[in-house]
């Protein structure tokens, strides 16, 4: 579905998914301490709507403008600007590699190709057994550490092979 059909789409008709009660009392919340009929409370809700439903498909944005009373475009697009929002289902673990100047000057794009043999998957894929998702972000904003990367909500620092080796086996 294109971001067109979702901006024309009849907006009478009701999504098929929706928060559960406890994400539901977490939005009203959310929704307090903005100021009311704002677009300031959208990514708040939008870090919520990611735990609930695992990450932002066009479905989920499409139920979060009508809950905010937004354009679905408006949602896309922020979305589609932070990297921290899954447009997609990751795996358990998702790895975010930094390759901002930083991260590149230290040898960031090593780091990339050797959890890309070490794990078997390309950038953008996900583990056989849904363990590993590898994506490259430009900025995590922790230059000092670089070559840096996140994995979900741990950012790890100062990467080198046996440092990743270190890490994902802990992991697995």
């Amino acid at each position: 579905m294109s971001l067109l059909e979702i901006s024309t789409e009849d907006k009478s008709v009701k999504p098929s998914i929706s928060f559960s009660p406890e994400a539901k009392a977490k939005f009203e919340k959310i929704l307090t301490l903005y100021p009311p009929g704002t677009q300031a409370p959208l990514l708040p809700v939008l870090h919520l709507a990611q735990e609930e439903f695992g990450y932002l498909s066009l479905e989920v944005q499409e139920y979060v403008a009508k809950l905010m009373n937004l354009p679905v475009t408006t949602v896309h697009e922020v979305v589609s600007f932070y990297t921290l929002f899954k447009k997609e289902p990751t795996g358990k673990y998702w790895i975010q590699v930094c390759t901002n100047l930083s991260c590149n000057l230290r040898g960031c794009e090593k780091i990339v190709d050797y959890i890309s043999r070490k794990l078997g998957i390309q950038v953008g894929q996900t583990t056989p057994d849904k363990k590993f998702t590898l994506t490259t972000v430009e900025c995590l904003c922790a230059c000092e550490m670089a070559p840096m990367m996140q994995i979900n909500e741990d950012y790890y620092g100062y990467l080198t092979e046996a440092r990743v080796d270190e890490i994902l086996d802990n992991l697995r």
